[in-house]
């Protein structure tokens, strides 16, 4: 598909909207630094459709009076992948996957496309960072020798576009987006109106055709999506992909999704033969102890949908006049708040203590459930005496030193009980009318009560 329009590019302020030919560090019009955007100006004669509607105009109707239906997916044959996109790929949805350099991504969507190849589906790769034949020497070494997904080595919009009309796939993966330039911008691939202007006609061509668009996304250094925040609006779904490079395992979290639940997460292990799912991921974040030891204790949190066994560890040690407080997966300024209220309201002091806490595996925990648990590994670690072997805590608690109950209580007690844990302290709120076999719960309402059933435990 040529490219035929002359469109000339202008630079708008994003604070009165006012136009230059040219950048400028400061705003003509307002006075405003660095407020210049490049955008594109048609022509005249130009397509007057080139930013028409992603859906046909309708006419104003009530909800009740619109037939809905549920939407047909796609299982991508993996099901942690199919987990954290709401049960598999919908036709026209575009979803973004974000991640650091080498911690998965195109091995997992390579992965999903011979899968979807191999059961009949119409794939294509568009890959912008690498060329056809080291997609195959991946694809080998990942034990794909006859893989039949269809590649193509390209950067250029209007090529891409060109392409994906002909071809018509029903899922195609752009690897990157930060790679991909529209001859309509003078910008270089990777810039911000590059990677907005991209995103827009693929994400057009995505609900325009019915293509499943999947766009792999580079990630600045502190995680989070390179490129407009834009880009995260425009798509159906946003996903994440989370570990440590150096450890095997690895977690696909959903951010955003239009389809399904967010949160949800997909836990895979790295091997010679590409990324694996994890049919328990709560053996991954537990340590294995020959015997109990101090400053342990195990948690259940929510992600998603799914309940995780989570190993907490804290080491309180002698420090100084400036103790440190360092948590690695959980909040630091929520343990220095813990801390306090320990020593407030059940008469633990840390004061001259250092304090370290750890969530094992490298997820990360960001739901208040865990407080009761970090509390009781620093009382563990700080009195020198392990919890019970199968003990186990969740619960959040308040400046007052209430402990409050947790969403889906139940659900975290029958994982438990399931993976053979025996000894449970909750929230009172949380304890259910019915026993749970093999399982004995302490309900607790305050700090207090927490630590007398942990001496009586002793």
């Amino acid at each position: 598909m040529p490219y035929m329009a002359k469109d000339k590019t202008l630079y708008v302020c994003t604070d009165c909207g006012s136009t230059s030919p040219k950048w400028l560090g400061k705003c003509p019009a307002c006075g405003a630094w660095n407020t210049l955007m490049e955008t594109v100006a048609e022509a005249e004669g130009a397509s007057k459709n080139r930013f028409a509607s992603l859906a046909p105009s309708s006419e104003v109707t009530a909800l009740l009076d619109i037939e809905a239906s549920e939407v047909d997916r796609t299982a991508t044959g993996i099901d942690e992948l199919d987990r954290v996109l709401g049960g598999g790929m919908v036709a026209g949805g575009v979803v973004l996957m974000g991640g650091d350099p080498g911690i998965g991504k195109s091995t997992l969507l390579l992965q999903a496309l011979d899968v979807l190849q191999r059961g009949g589906a119409s794939t294509l790769y568009i890959s912008g960072e690498e060329s056809g034949a080291q997609v195959a020497l991946r694809a080998r070494r990942l034990g794909m020798p006859a893989c039949e997904v269809r590649v193509l080595a390209e950067i250029h919009l209007e090529k891409i576009l060109a392409t994906l009309s002909a071809v018509r796939p029903s899922i195609a993966v752009i690897d990157s987006i930060q790679t991909v330039y529209s001859d309509q911008l003078t910008s270089a691939p990777g810039s911000v109106a590059q990677v907005r202007e991209c995103a827009a006609h693929l994400t057009r061509a995505a609900k325009a055709s019915g293509i499943t668009m999947v766009l792999v996304g580079h990630v600045t250094k502190e995680g989070a999506l390179a490129g407009p925040r834009v880009l995260e609006h425009m798509v159906d779904t946003v996903l994440y992909f989370e570990g440590d490079t150096h450890s095997s395992f690895r977690l696909v979290r959903a951010i955003k999704n239009r389809f399904g639940a967010v949160n949800e997460i997909g836990v895979f292990a790295m091997t010679d033969k590409g990324l694996k799912g994890v049919s328990n991921p709560s053996a991954m974040f537990l340590s294995q102890h020959a015997e109990p030891v101090p400053g342990s204790c195990v948690m259940v949190t929510l992600e998603g949908s799914r309940p995780l066994l989570v190993e907490i560890q804290a080491l309180v040690d002698s420090g100084g006049p400036s103790p440190r407080r360092l948590s690695v997966g959980l909040e630091r300024d929520r343990l220095a708040m813990l801390l306090a209220v320990l020593h407030r309201h059940a008469g633990v002091a840390c004061m001259d203590q250092d304090v370290f806490v750890n969530a094992v595996g490298g997820v990360r925990i960001s739901e208040p459930a865990a407080d009761l648990a970090v509390m009781l590994a620093i009382t563990s670690s700080l009195r020198g005496k392990p919890l019970p072997k199968g003990f186990l805590a969740f619960g959040e608690v308040g400046l007052a030193g209430e402990v409050r109950p947790a969403p889906r209580g139940q659900d975290r007690l029958k994982e438990a009980a399931k993976l053979g844990f025996g000894v449970a302290v909750v929230p009172k709120a949380n304890a259910p009318k019915k026993p749970i076999e093999g399982l004995t719960l302490y309900p607790v309402e305050r700090v207090e009560e927490a630590l007398a059933v942990l001496r009586g435990l002793d």
